[in-house]
């Protein structure tokens, strides 16, 4: 196990509650970018990835626990993209 590996996964991790809980209330998708979250989740399965083929250790847990905030992250930024879309639909009529 790297404690450096560990730092980083844990500083990542600290910013997901914070940016699920802006993305919940706030219902804005101006800052965020749909492609960038993804290749986060991205690199969060292929750490996942890597620790259950070639070096299999606990910080797999500190992987799958951002992924799983990333995925929720992106499935508030997509509900957010229909609520706005309905609302630009909704102010044409």
């Amino acid at each position: 196990m790297s404690p450096f590996e560990i730092i980083m996964l844990v500083c990542f991790g600290l910013a997901w509650p914070f940016s699920i809980y802006k993305s919940a209330t706030t219902r804005q998708i101006g800052s965020k970018s749909l492609l960038f979250l993804i290749a986060l989740l991205i690199g969060y399965v292929a750490g996942v990835l890597h620790k259950i083929f070639f070096y299999f250790d606990l910080v797999i847990i500190l992987y799958a626990l951002n992924g799983t905030m990333v995925s929720i992250d992106i499935a508030l930024y997509l509900r957010n993209r229909a609520y706005h879309i309905r609302q630009s639909a909704q102010e044409v009529q």
